[in-house]
């Protein structure tokens, strides 16, 4: 099972000392958290993108570009790429160079985004998000993996003969995630082409978060990709932790209180209580997250938010290792003692899909037209 760091890169005050970090201070803190997963032995890092204040990663394979030289061993993932305002060209083009200058340390995690004013500035309609992000990604697919691609769709020009460069390391495309918080749309769209799905598994209650997996799994199923409980299945999840529960709150609480996602809203109590927010001991935080597999099933990945809300880099760092040192081993080892032996531990990797070769389902052609018109009624099954 594969453990790691996501950051959506905000810029956020500090509420116990009123400084705001600066732009370049809160990019090189980012950089010095993918550094720090990696040197404490987590799997995965992964950025957001966005381009709207108070975030900062704009521009996710530069930076990971940058995390890929100064590391060894870490995958290089996205918490979000948008396939709803981004070229599939530019995407298709972005992720391969970084493939080549990683050794194939690379996935990405599709998402629609929810700023409303990005999409004009990208000249796309909002209205139009579940369309641009299923013709988009059918695009996508297609340009890594035929040459000379003939192709013509509602969003963008026409592409005549076009051979996307550098083509992708080893005739293998990146795996894909598909991340959603609420859009079973999303998850019927990983069911059909057999990737994986990942719910960012903070803001929701289980009920929800069972929901929308339990969709993906039906479907990865009856799509023929595997039985349902083989499908491929990431969770996010936020926790701080202290020697004591009433240390941990009593240091997260200001930083709860005032985030800009969730702040000024429930009770850290009560937040936590409904969803799986967890601020206390390592020990409970252990708990708590072998607990999502009772709700979602046997999963693959999980990745931790570990530096929302203004919590300064010092912090951060020390709750890496407390991560790294006293929580993953004992997750890892018990996560894998429960799995049945027919389940996946891990995700697809670059290493995997080349040993699978043309036998790979992530390497197939896919047909020229797809429909997807059923996803809109998948809420209803």
């Amino acid at each position: 099972m594969q453990f790691g760091i996501f950051t959506i890169g905000d810029v956020t005050r500090d509420p116990t000392t009123g400084r705001v970090p600066t732009e370049h201070e809160r990019i090189v803190a980012m950089t010095e958290i993918a550094l720090k997963a990696e040197e404490v032995g987590l799997d995965v890092f992964a950025s957001g993108e966005h381009h709207n204040p108070p975030f900062v990663p704009s521009s996710p394979t530069t930076m990971l570009g940058w995390i890929a030289a100064k590391t060894e061993k870490l995958i290089l993932s996205t918490a979000t790429t948008l396939i709803t305002t981004n070229d599939p060209v530019k995407i298709a083009e972005d992720f391969a160079m970084l493939q080549h200058l990683s050794g194939g340390r690379v996935d990405l995690m599709m998402g629609r985004g929810n700023t409303g004013p990005v999409y004009p500035w990208f000249g796309k309609d909002i209205r139009q998000g579940i369309p641009l992000a299923i013709e988009n990604y059918h695009l996508l697919r297609r340009l890594w993996r035929e040459k000379d691609l003939e192709w013509e769709g509602r969003f963008r020009t026409p592409l005549r003969g076009y051979t996307s460069t550098p083509w992708p390391l080893d005739d293998t495309p990146p795996f894909v995630w598909h991340g959603s918080i609420r859009s079973p749309e999303i998850a019927e769209q990983a069911a059909f082409y057999g990737d994986g799905f990942f719910h960012n598994n903070i803001f929701w209650n289980r009920e929800h978060i069972q929901q929308m997996i339990g969709l993906y799994r039906t479907r990865f199923e009856q799509y023929g990709h595997g039985a349902a409980d083989q499908a491929i299945v990431g969770l996010g999840g936020q926790v701080f932790m202290a020697e004591t529960e009433e240390k941990a709150k009593r240091v997260f609480r200001p930083y709860f209180d005032n985030a800009p996602v969730y702040g000024h809203g429930p009770s850290l109590e009560d937040f936590s209580a409904t969803t799986p927010l967890t601020v206390g001991t390592p020990e409970q935080v252990i708990e708590r997250t072998l607990g999502f597999a009772d709700y979602a099933g046997d999963y693959q990945r999980q990745l931790f938010l570990m530096d929302h809300a203004g919590l300064p880099l010092d912090v951060v760092l020390e709750q890496i290792e407390i991560l790294g040192r006293d929580v993953v081993p004992v997750l890892r080892a018990e996560f894998e003692r429960r799995r049945p032996a027919h389940v996946p531990s891990d995700p697809p990797t670059h290493a995997s899909l080349v040993a699978e070769g043309a036998d790979s389902p992530h390497r197939l052609v896919i047909p020229a037209k797809v429909d997807l018109s059923a996803a809109g009624e998948a809420g209803t099954r």
